[in-house]
């Protein structure tokens, strides 16, 4: 079934879709992971993007129930050169093409996904909209410049969760409370922005309990639980857009030991009375070169961020650059010099992606003890 991809700069790509009739809109991004394609499609942060792999042959291992990273597919649609419909792997329960219908998302494949990744590499992450159903390119082009953008706009409330709920190495438990992991030793409030579920998994294996509470609630009922330490989580979208949240973090500062990552990391740079800006094509997949400036360590890290903290707007007095990235010198993580508070842009939880980061958990329960 013929599918187009429109960009809202006029270009116009044709393909095939593998998962049926669709539409869907959302900003055009491509992820540079070899492997990986059910975490990146389960992943939050994606929310309101189509998604393109830039690695050419994409389905050839399937899909199983262990590597969820959310409860469903996140992005808006899914885009690759090639799609393989016979998977051959043991842990594979079903096919890439089955998810997408499971949940409704359009897959295209027969993608020039090489010269859609340069041009967006020239001309940045635009709108754009995918269809098998309107195929005059005129009109699409036209669609997607009528579409809603993510700038400014808040995508958390899209994927955060509805109620509070604790978390062990078992999985979810239901209702308020901390879930006890083994070792149990530090409670910890875990902010859903968008979080990737081995997040969770990674500080119950530290010893942590833990308690995931929606993005909006507020400061005063996260003291109230009692924790050893705060986790800002990853998510989409546009940081300045997200209601509330910056003000919440900023009064959780010095209270307890905060530890964000990803979006967690831009609020908290919005909390120190920084800003942030939109990168012109983001960093996502999971080879990006990052550098510990406090050790000198060189980093192979997994990405997924469109926006960015501008280094130069924060106090230099009070925040402290750690982390920075080797391919545009953009800012990958900060301290806070008066507070028990760091984060990091990139995503320490490997999944996919290297282990190189794992020791940042590590620093959050040390800062915790």
């Amino acid at each position: 079934m013929k599918a187009l991809v429109a960009l809202e700069d006029g270009t116009i790509f044709e393909g095939e879709s593998f998962t049926g009739p669709g539409e869907a809109f959302g900003e055009i991004v491509f992820n540079t992971g070899m492997t990986g394609y059910q975490e990146v499609l389960t992943d939050p942060s994606y929310k309101g993007q189509i998604v393109m792999m830039t690695y050419p042959l994409i389905g050839n291992y399937g899909i199983n129930p262990e590597d969820m990273e959310s409860k469903r597919i996140q992005p808006e649609a899914f885009l690759v050169k090639e799609y393989n419909a016979i998977p051959s792997n043991f842990r594979s329960t079903t096919t890439l093409a089955a998810f997408l219908q499971q949940y409704g998302i359009l897959g295209v494949e027969g993608i020039d996904t090489r010269a859609l990744t340069k041009h967006i590499r020239q001309a940045g992450a635009m709108k754009g909209v995918v269809s098998t159903k309107t195929l005059d390119p005129v009109q699409l082009v036209k669609m997607a410049q009528d579409s809603e953008g993510l700038v400014g706009k808040d995508m958390v409330c899209e994927v955060t969760c509805d109620q509070p709920y604790g978390w062990s190495e078992t999985g979810p438990s239901d209702g308020k409370g901390f879930a006890t992991a083994a070792g149990g030793k530090y409670k910890v409030v875990v902010i859903d922005y968008g979080l990737k579920y081995n997040q969770l998994r990674i500080l119950a294996d530290k010893g942590c309990s833990l308690q995931v509470v929606p993005a909006g609630t507020g400061p005063d009922a996260i003291l109230g639980l009692e924790p050893d330490g705060i986790f800002l989580a990853n998510g989409p979208g546009d940081p300045a857009g997200v209601a509330g949240v910056v003000e919440t973090v900023r009064e959780l500062l010095g209270k307890k030991p905060i530890f964000g990552i990803c979006l967690g990391h831009q609020i908290l740079g919005l909390a120190y009375g920084g800003t942030t800006y939109k990168l012109k094509f983001g960093h996502r997949g999971s080879n990006q070169p990052v550098k510990d400036l406090e050790t000198g360590h060189i980093e192979i890290t997994a990405q997924n961020h469109g926006f960015c903290v501008d280094l130069d707007s924060l106090n230099p007095e009070e925040v402290e650059l750690t982390h920075v990235n080797l391919n545009d010198g953009s800012l990958e993580g900060m301290k806070h010099k008066k507070f028990p508070a760091f984060s990091v842009q990139y995503h320490p939880e490997n999944a996919p992606g290297p282990h190189d980061s794992l020791y940042l958990f590590d620093r959050f329960v040390e800062m915790m003890k």
